[in-house]
């Protein structure tokens, strides 16, 4: 009998850690959950924690873990529990260790998920912004440290499946020309553009197809989602942005494409469900249960392909130029994004402005090369300053 692997799983209260724990649970011998670790969602982590008798629990807010520390002890849990985001860097990086689900949305995932890949753990990326902003630092660690990367968006793991056999991100891969990713289109895909000002946060968070936490619908409903991952597919694949293509496909059903020299197209089709790539990224390179029900291709009848709407969804142009320029850029469109994100979903930004405050930060902050670390949080921290002031009542910038 093999060990059971030992798994980190950070942002295990949001929606990819839950499916993450969904998947464990159906594989006891094959994995054990060693450290559980969110922001604040103290009484759900408690669960979480109690459930799979976890070593270690790490929330980033100090009240929190003293709430959570309070709970798991009056309940007999052995569970220690730590604050800050240096405690969820060491947790992640300890012997008792294997494997990172690094699902911590946005740029608070970077410092994590650095740790682990230095730590040589093999590092099931799900904070797509981490390598966003560092990812050329993020793919030099990872090959230093012998560490290993798999992708657990959908997009990037249906392009990792669909790689040469022995394949792994950070290679280049023989053969391919071209990767093709695909998008839904969000829920606006066939609204009128004249409309698009006035949609509410809830309207922006109903995607068509996909559960996922707010932060990335919106990014869905805006096609920043599939800009981020256009740069992103460049880092992990080794690609120029010129050989990434996306195109619209509504059934979500195929979840992307790798062209080949010789002509030859290979796609990966699943239900739309992120436990399908979370249970390949697990088990990699074998097979295992992933507890998603089989496609029924007579019963969707029909694949459908479109190209994306630029006029409509300028955010996605904008992520394209970002990942040209390269240095900075790609850490001040994500860093300007999360903060516009923020502020619709508050109620203090419009739908459309979105791409607007994105674009004025772009201009006015001038990519730099990234020599260090300290070149891409300086970046972000200048780009989030500039959108702030932007956004601030009184401004007069955008409303």
């Amino acid at each position: 009998m093999t060990t059971p692997q030992r798994l980190a799983i950070l942002g295990s209260t949001g929606s990819i850690g839950r499916s993450t724990l969904s998947v464990v649970a159906l594989h006891p011998d094959q994995f054990r959950v060693a450290v559980l670790g969110a922001n604040s969602s103290w009484q759900v982590i408690v669960e979480q924690a109690r459930q799979f008798h976890v070593d270690t629990v790490v929330l980033a807010d100090p009240e929190a873990a003293a709430l959570a520390r309070t709970a798991l002890r009056e309940c007999g849990s052995t569970s220690r529990v730590c604050s800050g985001p240096k405690a969820l860097a060491e947790a992640v990086a300890a012997d008792n260790v294997d494997v990172e689900m690094a699902a911590i949305v946005g740029a608070a995932g970077l410092s994590s998920t650095l740790a682990a890949v230095r730590a040589g753990k093999r590092v099931l990326l799900a904070n797509k912004e981490a390598l966003v902003m560092a990812g050329r630092i993020l793919m030099d660690e990872v090959r230093h440290a012998g560490a290993e990367l798999i992708p657990i968006d959908s997009e990037h793991n249906a392009i990792f499946q669909c790689m040469p056999a022995g394949y792994l991100p950070g290679d280049t891969a023989r053969g391919v020309v071209r990767v093709i990713l695909t998008a839904s289109g969000g829920p606006f895909r066939c609204a009128d553009a004249g409309t698009l000002a006035n949609v509410t946060p809830d309207q922006a968070c109903a995607h068509p197809k996909w559960k996922m936490g707010r932060k990335i619908s919106v990014d869905s409903a805006t096609l920043m989602n599939k800009g981020l991952e256009v740069i992103e597919a460049t880092l992990l694949f080794g690609l120029p942005e010129s050989q990434v293509d996306v195109i619209v496909h509504p059934q979500s059903v195929v979840h992307s494409l790798v062209e080949y020299a010789d002509g030859s197209m290979l796609a990966q089709l699943g239900a739309p469900d992120m436990r399908t790539p979370i249970a390949q990224a697990l088990a990699w390179p074998e097979r295992i249960s992933s507890g998603v029900q089989s496609l029924n291709l007579a019963e969707i009848g029909q694949l459908a392909f479109e190209p994306p709407d630029h006029a409509r969804f300028p955010s996605l142009g904008l992520a394209r130029a970002a990942a040209r320029a390269g240095g900075t850029a790609p850490a001040v469109l994500n860093a300007a994004n999360e903060v516009a994100v923020q502020a619709f979903l508050d109620r203090r930004l419009n739908f459309t402005a979105i791409t607007t405050v994105i674009d004025e930060v772009l201009q006015r902050l001038d990519s730099s090369p990234v020599k260090a670390l300290g070149d891409v949080l300086d970046a972000d921290a200048a780009a989030r300053r500039m959108a702030v002031a932007l956004i601030e009542p009184g401004s007069g910038a955008f409303a």
